[in-house]
């Protein structure tokens, strides 16, 4: 199949705009909570009605400040619920929100805030605060340009969020209701940079129309998880990406209650109080949720235990799988018979490090294991793995509760087609497609064909309309050989291993493909830990024969699922660890693989030697 489509389930008035799916929430019941914020005392829960006053002080405060129907503003803050807060508040006041990820380094600032045209700043704290007040203070480029920054946290420093509302007093109703009218769906909302894993960011032009109809029909596409009044999800990942400002916009379409937490070292904690109902979450999540329940077992002396409920647990959901492609009977009578047997004693457990209430998870922003998504749904928590990008207001596939099949990304959202063209491209067409780039007329040009979005990725379609990706198309390796490599299924499956934190499949132009590897520190703990061994600092774990040994297992089962011709040969340990602020991986935790390749050439020219 070269092209699949799901019908458009619900549209719009072209003259409405996102802040009316908050209106409509108000309408139908002012009282329900539609947030909950974290206070001393544990979660307080935020109803609409009050949203909705605290979003339209500071939206006075903006427009008493100066701002002009579709000027920019940037917000530049962990995930909080303050920043849902501002971000509404600029769409009220009729301003576009460019977000800047909190770990975004003084260049990358200042060229967000210069690009877009950028007049005002919401800083998440005061560390922030002093690096944009230093940017642009520092800047050549921004030398002619008033920035003025205001300061999120709220602890009485002006300007801050309270001193913003309080200027805003003598502002109407009727002043702020005209702002908040001037868009429609075809104008701009968001100014979304892509996260750069190549080159400079850019400026993506979501629109109104790309939040709101995206929003409205993945409710309509997922009812059994966007139970109107009864679904609550925690945010976690960073609202500066695209992924997590759609879907936080999908749960106030659905009336869904959204927490918000900082980051993944107080998550677990967050969630056994919050208890959520579904979960967005990264693929190295579940990588790490999966690993430290393995770890615990193994210390408290039931690793053959889990071992074994993890394998029942997998052959339950493939079987399942089977039956969903039409290619088996389902779940066999002794396969039913082990997984009710383990969902007594061990499933539980680890349903339990989600909050206990997890009905359903969404994966995106990378791809995942199928061994990780076989895992969790067998163990009672199913994963639906979606697909997109920012230029796609991110999910533009999906798999739906009554519609998955493990290892593809699903189906079509509504009101979106997918085509394969001759060179294995995916092209995307639908509500969910941006705009365009900013002031970038020659990137939109290269980025469209027959009013399709060209995503730069390579995929497969089956005879159900599902969607398969199967690579990066810069990313694929050509051997001297002529071999064509895809490296990205090779290191999901190396990856897999717990002592393996990263892998980078190389070899282009060279004479056999071999891999960078770096180590995963909690992994090397926990594995010498549950062989009685000592603890080891990384850089003699790179050089240590066992763990090499076991590494090497792992690569040769990755080895399996290719060809002679595209197996890892051989592989090299790095004493490092790739994070954003060294640059080796986006906010969104996606590998800058160039970045990886340029820093470590002397690396990889041993290995060729």
């Amino acid at each position: 199949m070269r092209e699949a489509s799901t019908e458009l389930l619900v549209e719009l008035d072209a003259n409405s705009n996102v802040t009316d799916l908050l209106l409509e929430q108000h309408a139908a019941n002012p009282a329900h909570a539609l947030y909950r914020r974290k206070g001393p005392n544990g979660w307080v829960d935020v109803p609409v009605q009050k949203f909705l006053q605290d979003i339209s002080a500071l939206a006075k405060g903006l427009i008493a400040g100066g701002l002009e129907p579709g000027d920019t503003v940037a917000v530049m803050s962990p995930t909080s619920y303050e920043w849902t807060l501002v971000d509404f508040a600029i769409w009220f006041a009729g301003g576009v929100t460019v977000p800047i990820y909190e770990t975004s380094s003084a260049s990358q600032v200042e060229w967000i805030i210069q690009d877009a045209g950028v007049r005002r700043v919401f800083a998440g704290d005061r560390a922030l605060v002093q690096l944009v007040s230093g940017v642009v203070a520092g800047s050549a480029a921004l030398s002619d340009r008033l920035v003025n920054v205001v300061r999120m946290d709220y602890d009485g420093e002006a300007p801050d969020l309270a001193s913003l509302a309080a200027a805003g007093t003598g502002v109407s109703d009727t002043e702020l209701e005209r702002q908040r009218t001037r868009a429609g769906l075809a104008d701009i909302a968001s100014l979304v940079y892509t996260s750069g894993t190549t080159g400079k960011p850019k400026g993506c032009e979501i629109t109104h129309g790309n939040f709101a109809l995206v929003a409205k029909n993945i409710v309509a596409f997922l009812p059994e998880v966007l139970q109107k009044d009864q679904s609550r999800t925690l945010m976690f990942l960073p609202l500066a990406h695209v992924l997590a400002r759609a879907v936080q916009v999908v749960c106030l379409a659905a009336g869904a209650t959204l927490g918000h937490t900082p980051g993944a070292a107080q998550l677990l904690d967050d969630l056994g109080t919050f208890r959520p109902t579904f979960l967005l979450v990264v693929p190295r999540i579940f990588e790490k949720v999966r690993a430290a329940a393995a770890h615990k077992a193994a210390l408290a002396g039931k690793g053959r235990l889990f071992d074994a409920a993890s394998a029942a647990a997998i052959e339950y959901s493939r079987e399942q799988d089977r039956q969903n492609r039409g290619e088996g009977p389902g779940p066999g009578l002794l396969s039913r018979a082990r997984h009710a047997v383990y969902d007594r004693l061990v499933y539980p457990r680890l349903r339990q490090a989600l909050g206990g209430e997890v009905g359903y998870t969404v994966s995106g922003a990378s791809p995942l294991a199928s061994e990780d998504a076989h895992f969790f749904r067998g163990v009672g928590i199913p994963v639906l793995e979606g697909y997109g990008l920012t230029e796609t207001t991110a999910p533009c596939t999906a798999n739906t509760p009554s519609r998955t099949k493990v290892g593809t990304v699903g189906i079509p959202i509504p009101g979106t087609t997918i085509r394969v063209a001759e060179d294995g491209e995916i092209l995307v067409k639908g509500i969910g497609v941006f705009r365009g780039y900013h002031s970038d007329p020659a990137a939109d040009a290269e980025a469209f064909v027959d009013g399709f979005f060209r995503t730069g990725d390579l995929g497969e379609l089956d005879k159900d309309g599902f969607l398969t990706v199967t690579g990066r198309k810069k990313d694929l390796l050509v051997t001297a050989g002529g071999k064509n490599v895809a490296p990205g299924p090779l290191e999901e499956k190396i990856r897999i291993h717990q002592l393996v934190g990263h892998a980078v499949v190389v070899g282009d132009g060279k004479p056999f493909v071999s891999a960078l590897l770096t180590l995963d520190p909690d992994g090397v703990a926990n594995w010498r830990a549950e062989r009685g061994l000592p603890p080891l600092p990384l850089a003699e774990a790179a050089g240590d024969p066992q763990v090499r040994a076991a590494i090497q297992e792992a690569v040769d089962v990755a080895n399996q699922m290719v060809s002679k011709a595209e197996s890892v040969r051989t592989f090299t340990l790095l004493d490092v660890q790739f994070s954003v602020e060294s640059g080796q991986l986006t906010p969104s935790l996606k590998l800058k693989r160039s970045a990886v390749v340029q820093e470590f050439e002397a690396e990889i020219a041993k290995i060729y030697g």
